[in-house]
């Protein structure tokens, strides 16, 4: 018999735990009362008691014989394995004792049950929004060490989703050194339903192309992604894939996992000599160590997880409800943002007050609501050389100071927003003069340096301080409604002057802990600040970070045929009202390509939107094309930004052309985007069968105008959602590279 607490299941003996979702079950239970194991995950199942599958694998009892105790730790399906007992595996938990020892034996204590879902100190996490939540607490221990380790599940039923964490507790009575802590693992078949064997589904990249999809196969051995450079990077993002072989949008068996953290990671798959896998994430061990004094606790960050077994396309749709609902803080949670143009390509270092002014008339008469001043207005700043540090006011730039710019727009209706870099500091600069020590940099030796600037130390809470002030006394200073905070290197020569010798391996947690205390400390006190992180474009584009800011700068590649391929790869993980998307001019400053301004405008239209070029120096022909730009984000965002995300067709793919929906969440309405890349002789009719819509309703399809006032639609046809979905609609033919078309899709 079992007893319900809503999403947690308990079996009549309380050894076995099942977690639900609307449609998935988590199963682990106690191995002879004494070891956590992991028995099941995936779709929904009636079973709590799963013990049976552990039987026959291995054939021994750990209470009935002690004989073969190394045979059973190396392959019984561990919930959260230890370090040191036998087991040949990548260890979840490595503590080094007093007397030099690192082997950490966790044995089972007991669990709990609890409403709702605690925060964790100083780190962020997913939350409970209107719909209540449960959490399942099981304690572990290690009795020999004093280690107590608490995991820590809370179910999210309508997102199909699982987050989970680890503390780790001191009740011994000496210092124990961690060395590693991973947040989750899990023991499971290589295999999926049909018996094929998983492949490794991750996205990497690098400046200017992040978010590169790769599937490939799991071989024997660790296989995964990592980051050791301070920060996510965008080489590798967090997040890991299981997936059936040929999986699709609609097809096959999909694990995801994402970790909530902007630091140093590793997601890692091992695959033994019997074909299962442990998939194991966490911090990074490297550059890792932890001092954990008697009666102290340590937080690991946050792994969501999901399960889907019907494709990519529901796994993508539970991640962005998930972090829409459940992640997402703040007053633009739910709200649409305001279109903004950057200075940066426009004028990049050279500008004044009156360029400034002469930039945001002209978006104003656009439509444009808002003008960020980007890198440049403040210290000495007219180069990357200098001033990084100094969050002073640059009046030979600006005479007046940002009030008199911030009144002058506000005249004219205009927004204001301003980029920082608050984690760097230029050699050539006032702060590092008066305070070099507050550089990561080891004593008696060169630093090396990137863009010409080293990285503050904004582990230590003076450094902190200091930034903190220096930021509020600027937004204090005027009506400043944006701030795009910026990262543009990685951590290199590590040493604080705030942590003795034997605690430096604190450092690169802690440096991530001061980035997230920073961030909270400037959103309490500024509440109606849209904050935009951004690290080099998106080299820290991570969950993590989606907890502090509504969206994220999603590369520094503005080209349009470029972003087609880097969103494509984004939008499989984050929520279209996540990413910083803009229009930039042509040809781009990165690639040299140019692309049709109205497809440039289509391509950002799935993103925050906004404009990165010199409004000054544009034809009428292309003002008028922002005027109908602004028209359609107005329009259609609360449907960009709130409805389900369905691709249907990717250019990566297939060469020639990239296709993507969002249905509002009712079923009423889909706006579908048609993007043909690249032409191709005696190129035909495009077929394309829509997803997502309700089989009953019956629907009328519209063609967007691209034509400037009023919106502009023609009828195409109307059908069932089942006709629209199965038989499709052809796209005709278009001549010529990058030409795009979007379909409003309506019920009758």
């Amino acid at each position: 018999m079992n007893y319900i607490v809503h999403s947690v299941l308990v079996s009549d003996g309380g050894d076995s735990f099942r977690i639900d979702t609307a449609n998935t079950s988590y199963v682990i239970g106690i191995q002879d009362g004494l070891y956590l194991g992991h028995f099941y995950y995936g779709a929904k199942i009636p079973e709590t008691d799963l013990s049976y599958k552990t039987a026959f694998a291995p054939p021994m009892s750990p209470v009935k014989t002690s004989r073969e105790l190394c045979v059973f730790m190396d392959c019984y399906n561990f919930e959260y394995p230890g370090w040191g007992t036998g087991d040949s595996r990548e260890g979840a938990l490595k503590a080094i004792d007093s007397n030099g020892t690192s082997r950490v034996n966790l044995l089972y204590k007991g669990y709990r049950i609890s409403s709702g879902k605690e925060p964790i100190p100083g780190l962020p996490s997913t939350f409970a929004a209107e719909d209540p939540v449960e959490t399942l607490e099981i304690d572990l221990q290690d009795p020999d060490t004093g280690l107590s380790v608490t995991l820590f599940y809370t179910a999210f039923p309508e997102c199909d989703v699982i987050a989970r964490r680890v503390e780790v507790k001191n009740e011994g009575g000496h210092d124990l050194d961690l060395q590693r802590v991973l947040s989750a693992t899990m023991d499971m078949p290589g295999v999926d339903r049909q018996g094929r064997p998983f492949e490794l589904l991750t996205y990497h990249g690098t400046w200017a192309r992040e978010f590169t999809k790769e599937i490939r196969p799991i071989g024997f051995g660790r296989t995964g992604v990592v980051s050791i450079c301070g920060k996510t990077g965008n080489r590798m993002q967090s997040f890991l894939g299981l997936v059936s072989p040929a999986v699709s949008q609609e097809q096959g068996q999909v694990y995801g996992l994402q970790f909530l953290y902007s630091g140093n990671f590793s997601s890692m798959v091992e695959k033994g000599p019997n074909g299962d896998i442990r998939v194991s994430m966490g911090i990074h061990p490297e550059e890792f160590s932890w001092k954990l004094c008697p009666g102290e606790t340590f937080h690991s960050p946050e792994v969501v997880l999901t399960y889907s077994d019907a494709g990519l396309g529901k796994m993508s749709r539970n991640f962005h409800d998930l972090y829409r609902a459940h992640l997402i803080r703040g007053k633009y949670k739910d709200k649409k943002r305001p279109i903004l143009i950057n200075n940066w390509e426009a004028t990049y270092f050279d500008f004044d007050h009156d360029k400034l002014l002469s930039i945001a008339k002209q978006a104003k008469e656009c439509g444009i609501e808002m003008l960020v001043v980007d890198d440049g207005w403040f210290g000495k700043r007219n180069d990357d050389n200098t001033s990084l540090g100094d969050w002073t006011v640059n009046e030979e730039k600006l005479p007046g100071g940002i009030r008199r710019l911030s009144d002058e727009l506000s005249a004219m209706g205009m927004k204001l927003g301003l980029w920082f870099e608050p984690e760097m500091v230029s050699p050539d600069s006032d702060l590092f003069r008066a305070h070099p020590d507050y550089a990561i940099a080891i004593p008696g030796r060169e630093p090396a340096r990137s863009r010409n600037q080293l990285v503050l130390d904004v582990s230590r809470k003076e450094v902190r301080d200091y930034l903190f002030d220096s930021i509020r006394k600027v937004l204090e200073s005027a009506d400043i409604a944006y701030v795009k905070w910026d990262m543009n290197r990685h951590l290199s020569d590590l040493y604080s002057a705030g942590l003795p010798s034997g605690r430096q391996g604190e450092l690169m947690h802690r440096f991530t802990l001061g980035v997230y205390d920073l961030q909270e400390r400037l959103l309490s006190a500024f509440p109606d600040l849209l904050l935009e992180n951004c690290s080099s474009g998106g080299a820290r584009f991570d969950p993590g970070m989606l907890y502090y800011s509504p969206q994220i700068w999603t590369s520094d590649d503005t080209d349009a045929y470029e972003r087609i391929r880097i969103q494509a790869g984004a939008q499989t993980l984050y929520p279209l009202s996540c990413l910083g998307a803009h229009v930039s001019i042509c040809p781009n400053h990165v690639t040299g390509r140019t692309v049709p301004f109205m497809t440039r405008g289509i391509v950002a239209l799935a993103g925050t939107f906004g404009y990165e070029l010199d409004i000054t120096q544009l034809s009428e022909e292309d003002k008028a094309h922002i005027r109908r730009q602004v028209e359609l984000f107005h329009t259609y965002n609360d449907l960009i930004r709130n409805g389900d995300f369905y691709r249907i067709a990717s250019f990566a793919d297939n060469g020639f052309y990239d296709c993507y929906g969002v249905v509002s969440k009712d079923k009423k309405e889909m706006l579908l985007t048609f993007l043909h890349v690249m032409n191709q002789p005696c190129m035909p009719n495009r077929h394309i069968c829509l997803k997502g819509l309700a089989p009953e309703k019956r629907y009328r399809v519209f063609l967007v105008e691209e034509s400037s006032g009023k919106e502009k639609k023609d009828i195409v046809c109307e059908a069932f959602g089942s006709t629209l979905m199965n038989a499709g609609i052809v796209i005709p033919c278009m001549y010529g590279d990058f030409q795009s078309a979007l379909y409003h899709i309506e019920e009758v």
